[in-house]
């Protein structure tokens, strides 16, 4: 997402331009924070501690020169601070436990501000808060909604605090085959597109391979299941909560697995015999980038070595042929349903 164009995290500093609120001279949290111009604006002399699992904002926050930790981390301490800054997602249950995880941070008399874009639940955000632990102040700007609370010294509904603070927790899915969480992709069902995908995977799938956005972990399970012949399996993802997911569940599999935290987009280092790929093709704030695909694509190809296979599926609508065939020797379409399209490419040159 461009700085420019961030409008909640413009508009989660407008109290402070306002001066319906006051900036603290103790370190600050700011979870699920963003790097961009407001942030620069408003809190460059400021101590900030950012926490962000998405790889291609925590990369823009530690370019930015901002202080990041790790959400497992800070879980385990008993760190409080005077202000506590949060943008919620969109999915309902992961919002709310981000701002039941959020106040459990404030210290006594501190304040808890979040914002969120119309479009993105902000009335349901600011309705929940409100429940939660009442609010001190609201204000709508830029299609979108910043609600604070007033100094906090307890007083709020902590029996409610705890109960949607384990809203997000990871549970199983499926019969119990897989854990997952709600807030990451396809969080509690197999996703069409990728179960299209498995059904076109060759059992003579050999040697090192990769998945590319490889979310909870379904498709490299498929691999791992249908070709036993694999003997190695990276996994990319950009989502921390997911490739948490990820290596719980594809524990005690006998291929070599290996973890990596990545924006794809920035390229990989690793030589493949094959790849699968479901990729992303919008934003978190759901914006289509049908431009992800392709540098998913050309990331794959540039991965594999000559002969290799790409095992892609997409919508049927994105425009990826053209990408396709500038980067593998032969392409075909291996099966279509529901408006999805699995295609598999076949890098050119000797193997």
């Amino acid at each position: 997402m461009a700085a420019s164009q961030d409008a909640p995290l413009q508009t989660l500093f407008l109290p402070f331009a306002s001066g319906a609120l006051a900036w603290p001279q103790a370190p600050v949290l700011f979870l699920r924070a963003r790097e961009g111009w407001a942030l620069r604006t408003h809190a460059a002399a400021a101590r900030l501690v950012c926490v962000q699992g998405f790889r291609p904002f925590a990369q823009a926050l530690e370019d930015g020169g901002w202080t990041l930790r790790e959400e497992a981390d800070l879980e385990a301490s008993d760190d409080r601070f005077p202000l506590v800054l949060a943008l919620p997602p969109r999915q309902r249950d992961e919002a709310r436990a981000l701002l039941a995880r959020a106040l459990a941070r404030v210290a006594p008399g501190g304040v808890l501000l979040a914002c969120q874009a119309n479009n993105e639940g902000a009335r349901s955000g600011e309705g929940d808060l409100q429940q939660l632990a009442g609010l001190g102040g609201k204000l709508t700007k830029h299609h979108c909604r910043a609600f604070w609370t007033g100094p906090l010294d307890g007083g709020h509904d902590e029996a409610l605090r705890t109960r949607w603070a384990a809203l997000d927790a990871p549970r199983p899915i499926l019969d119990g085959r897989f854990r997952s969480r709600p807030g990451v992709f396809a969080w509690d069902r197999i996703d069409p597109a990728s179960a299209l995908l498995a059904e076109q995977l060759p059992a003579d799938l050999a040697g090192q391979g990769a998945d590319l956005g490889a979310g909870w972990g379904y498709l490299s399970a498929e691999v791992l299941a249908r070709c036993p012949q694999v003997a190695g399996l990276d996994l990319y993802e950009a989502d921390a909560r997911a490739l948490a997911l990820a290596r719980d569940n594809l524990a005690g599999q006998r291929a070599r697995l290996a973890f990596h935290w990545h924006d794809v987009t920035a390229g990989i280092d690793g030589r493949y015999d094959f790849v699968v790929c479901n990729p992303p093709f919008h934003t978190p704030a759901r914006q289509d980038r049908p431009d992800i695909g392709q540098r998913f694509i050309a990331v794959a190809a540039q991965a594999l070595r000559p002969g290799g296979r790409l095992f892609l599926v997409a919508n049927r609508h994105l425009p990826y042929e053209q990408i396709l065939s500038a980067h593998f020797g032969e392409v075909r379409v291996a099966a279509e349903r529901d408006g999805f399209k699995a295609i598999v490419g076949i890098r050119g040159g000797r193997p």
